[in-house]
């Protein structure tokens, strides 16, 4: 099943079930209003909402209408709770080698995980606005879950029977930020300037067996100013799948219904498939030719990031994003 959120003028937007090829799409007004609303009460909403989409993909749904991911709002357009881990430690151990410092702790079997802003979520084809061009304004291709309510100490078993719904991430980063502001712990909340999804957000049954011990395994592409930058198996140089990940968050306490967690910015350890971030480029750069060449993103950058089915197709729909200078 795939789900999607539709402007309507409110905070939370309107639920819409959407068909597997993206064509077509069905309010959901007569089950949830919204998506947190659907979350709240999932073993209840969930069969309903099943069953529209398959009224949808039979032909059978009675206002049905063209899709056009460009009126969607992010999936969830406010969650209560937002985590990111660092689920690729390539990403890492790239960018600390190249600030000669060391990781801390084993990030393969206790990952790093930090929370980051979650009122005001950004739409795939809403552009990212900033102040500064000047503070290395950077783009993260992830991916992200969505989860139910998660007890605390769940287990990576029972944590991963708790997703609910898979999502792709661009989380918009203000690198030099954080760089200046790490040391005094503020860096990660200025430094993180906000994230859009991708239109549509997936049940795991949908990405069929591409989804497997809590990775999904499909190709990430990612295009900057038109031309392709990376090319990367997300499910690859991921020790830890969400089940581990979401256990990792919920140690200590519970995790509600509508909270995020995304992996962190993708990266294989292959340089061939290139990078999901300008920070993994220089540092790439940095320790193969000691210099940085890739700038910073500039007003006026476009990017655009999807992944890709065995089939070739684009289960998420695509996030596309232009840099626009803020206008007081």
């Amino acid at each position: 099943m795939k789900l999607a959120t539709l402007k309507d003028g409110t905070r939370d937007g309107q639920l819409a079930v959407v068909s597997s090829d993206l064509s077509l799409a069905h309010l959901a007004d007569g089950i949830a209003p919204s998506l947190q609303r659907a979350l709240d009460d999932w073993s209840f909403i969930e069969p309903q909402l099943a069953q529209l989409a398959r009224d949808l993909a039979q032909g059978r749904a009675p206002r049905a209408f063209p899709f056009d991911p460009k009126r969607c709002m992010a999936p969830l357009p406010r969650a209560g709770q937002r985590l990111i881990s660092c689920a690729y430690p390539h990403h890492l151990e790239l960018l600390n080698q190249a600030q000669a410092s060391q990781l801390h702790g084993d990030q393969r079997q206790e990952p790093a995980v930090y929370q980051s802003a979650s009122d005001d979520f950004l739409g795939a084809h809403e552009n990212m606005i900033f102040r500064n061009e000047a503070l290395g304004i950077d783009f993260s291709a992830e991916l992200a879950v969505i989860v139910d309510d998660v007890p605390m100490g769940a287990n990576a078993a029972q944590s991963l029977q708790r997703v609910r719904l898979l999502m792709l991430a661009n989380t918009w980063t203000l690198r030099l930020l954080i760089e200046d502001q790490l040391p005094g712990s503020s860096g990660f909340m200025q430094g993180i300037a906000n994230t859009a999804f991708a239109p549509v957000a997936i049940t795991p049954d949908e990405a069929q067996s591409d989804w497997r011990e809590g990775r999904l395994h499909q190709r990430l592409s990612v295009h900057l100013n038109g031309r392709q930058v990376a090319s990367p198996d997300t499910g690859t140089d991921m020790p830890l799948g969400f089940g581990e990940l979401i256990a990792q968050a919920a140690s200590h306490r519970s995790l509600r219904a509508g909270s995020i967690l995304s992996t962190g910015t993708v990266s294989n350890r292959d340089a061939g498939t290139g990078w999901c971030s300008v920070a993994q480029a220089r540092a790439r750069q940095i320790l193969e030719e000691t210099q940085a060449q890739t700038a910073y993103l500039k007003f006026g950058d476009r990017i655009r990031i999807q992944t890709s089915d065995a089939q070739g197709l684009s289960p998420f729909g695509s996030i596309e994003q232009q840099v626009i200078a803020h206008k007081a």
